[in-house]
Formats: structure tokens, C-alpha cells, sequence
């Protein structure tokens, strides 16, 4: 059951790499990392904790999931936010236009990055300090119209889902 996690773990974070072709639709990657993720979470239930090299794959897989992964949740959360009744474009904006943040793409992945590696190092206030830093990062930036929403949406979409990660590894180690 370890290997099993361990391969569905890694699926977990290749998936949103391997798909993310324009032709292939977008929930499509959300939906197959949930899963992947989900069945990783089943299969750690049945496992005694890991030890040598299972622990290093653990870890590693972990945090490169929890990097990788919670890119497409989160386009996937900025969806269907904007379907919402109260979320039309603002005055100016495009419907096309990305959004008043720059950056967070790769700002997200080095989040994530940041709060797995936190939470597997056993310092979970380090996830308070993530969080703080970034607010006070793009602070300036929140008063634009729609980045306060935007900026809410991807951090609670990311911290999920490296939350969730780290839960699967911490269900594999002990």
C-alpha cells in the first residue's frame, strides 16, 4: 500500500505538469490531482509508517505535489468564482483580463512549496509567517479592484491543498 501511495502521491504532482496542454480541457487537471491525491489518501490509511528511502520519496514526492498541484485548483477556484452573480468585471476591466495581481503563479508555487515544507519540518507556525509575509507583500497591491478577492481565493485555494498534501505524507510517516 506504501507503493501505491507513493505512485498515486506522484501522479499528484505530475498531473498538473503533464496536462497542461491548451487542448486538454481545463478541469480535467484539477480533477485527476484531487483523485490522484484522494486515492494516496486511502492507500496511507492501510500502510505502517515509512522508513529510509520510502521516507525521503515521501517527503520529496510531498513537497513537489503540493507545489505542482494546487495551480490548476486554483484557476479552477478563479472560475468558478467569476460565475458568481456579484462577480462581473469591474469598470474598465476585460472579462479576459488576468486579474490585478502579477505574479501569482509563481509567487503560488513557491508558497505552497514554502508551507509543505513547514508543516513536514514539524513547524507549523511557519505557515502563520508564509501567510504574513505575502499579506504584507501585497499589501499595496489589494486596494486595485478585485485584488483582495483574487488574493483571498488563490492563498485559501494553495494553503488547501499543500495542507492536504502534507496530510497524506503525515499519514504515510506515522
Amino acid at each position: 500500500m506504501t507503493a501505491l501511495a507513493l505512485i498515486l502521491l506522484g501522479l499528484a504532482a505530475v498531473t498538473p505538469v503533464a496536462l497542461a496542454s491548451n487542448r486538454i480541457p481545463l478541469w480535467i487537471s484539477p480533477a485527476v490531482a484531487s483523485l490522484a491525491l484522494g486515492g494516496a489518501a486511502l492507500a496511507a490509511t492501510g500502510t505502517h509508517p515509512v522508513k529510509g528511502f520510502a521516507l525521503g520519496a515521501t517527503l520529496v514526492t510531498a513537497v513537489a505535489a503540493a507545489a505542482t498541484g494546487g495551480a490548476p485548483l486554483a484557476r479552477a477556484a478563479f472560475r468558478i468564482a467569476k460565475r458568481q452573480p456579484d462577480a462581473g468585471p469591474a469598470a474598465g476591466e476585460s472579462p479576459a483580463s488576468p486579474g490585478p495581481l502579477r505574479g501569482g503563479r509563481t509567487i503560488g508555487v513557491l508558497e505552497r512549496t514554502a508551507v509543505a515544507v513547514a508543516i513536514l519540518a514539524g513547524w507549523p507556525e511557519g505557515l502563520a509567517v508564509v501567510l504574513a509575509v505575502k499579506g504584507l507583500a501585497r499589501y499595496p497591491e489589494l486596494r486595485e479592484p478585485n485584488a483582495s478577492e483574487q488574493f483571498i481565493i488563490g492563498t485559501f485555494t494553495s494553503v488547501l491543498w499543500a495542507v492536504a498534501v502534507c496530510g497524506v505524507a503525515k499519514a504515510l510517516i506515522t
